[in-house]
């Protein structure tokens, strides 16, 4: 799958997505290149809702809002044969936008369950199904 084909695929899957579900949301921004996962050889983000959080008393975050973004050079690194690009790219636009209605919600369990799959990765076991 080349750039283009992967950017239209996430702006088709994106306008599926209810109005509703996107509120406070800037938008989903796709990067060509790879983002890999800090300390750990071979494994890449996917994806990652990017929330600036509560404004500094510098107003350093002023007009920055809410994204989320997806890196295709990361969805090139896992793609083997067979990969199913539609459903990869619809779990990870989901699980992303998950993210995002708990930040509105002022809740963080997919951020906790995030960090304890991954602390199970670093310690050598696969990330367990679930939660």
């Amino acid at each position: 799958m080349t750039y283009a084909e992967f950017v239209n695929l996430v702006e088709r899957l994106w306008d599926e997505i209810p109005e509703a579900f996107k509120r406070g949301l800037q938008g989903v921004h796709v990067f060509p290149e790879a983002k890999p996962e800090p300390g750990l050889k071979d494994v890449w983000r996917l994806g990652e809702y990017l929330d600036p959080g509560p404004p500094s008393a510098f107003r350093g975050f002023e007009g920055l809002g809410r994204h989320i973004a997806l890196y295709y050079g990361s969805f090139l690194q896992v793609a083997g044969p067979g990969f199913d690009w539609e459903g990869e790219v619809w779990e990870t636009l989901l699980h992303e936008l998950r993210h995002h209605l708990e930040s509105l919600a002022g809740r963080d369990d997919l951020v906790r369950e995030d960090l304890r799959r991954l602390a199970e990765f670093r310690r050598g076991g696969p990330p367990s199904a679930g939660g």
